[in-house]
């Protein structure tokens, strides 16, 4: 992950926070939760994804959703400067992350 990656992560958080009336983020909650996030992204996802393939297999991917919102949750409980409202405004804020990092990311490589 570069600096431009984890800017536009800061970035998505900070939006999601602003769209999202369950979610409250600081600019330094948003940067400590970013990296939070990254470190949970590297050593806890992988065997998390690993252990639960059967359920993300019959659900055609889904139960991802729900395992990031149990990231989010996990983050926000770490992070005392970013909060979140429950598991359904966590889900919705994860996928909310997904699509601004993908607008920005699609704006950047043009």
């Amino acid at each position: 992950m570069n600096i431009f990656q984890f800017l536009i992560s800061v970035l998505a958080i900070i939006i999601g926070a602003y769209l999202l009336p369950g979610v409250e983020a600081t600019l330094v909650g948003a940067l400590v939760f970013a990296v939070i996030l990254g470190i949970i992204s590297l050593f806890i996802k992988p065997i998390v994804t690993l252990l639960t393939l059967p359920i993300t297999i019959v659900t055609f991917g889904l139960f991802s959703l729900v395992i990031n919102g149990f990231f989010i949750l996990l983050g926000a409980k770490i992070v005392p400067d970013f909060a979140v409202s429950g598991f359904l405004t966590a889900v919705l804020f994860s996928i909310t992350i997904s699509l601004v990092q993908s607008i920005f990311n699609a704006m950047i490589k043009k």
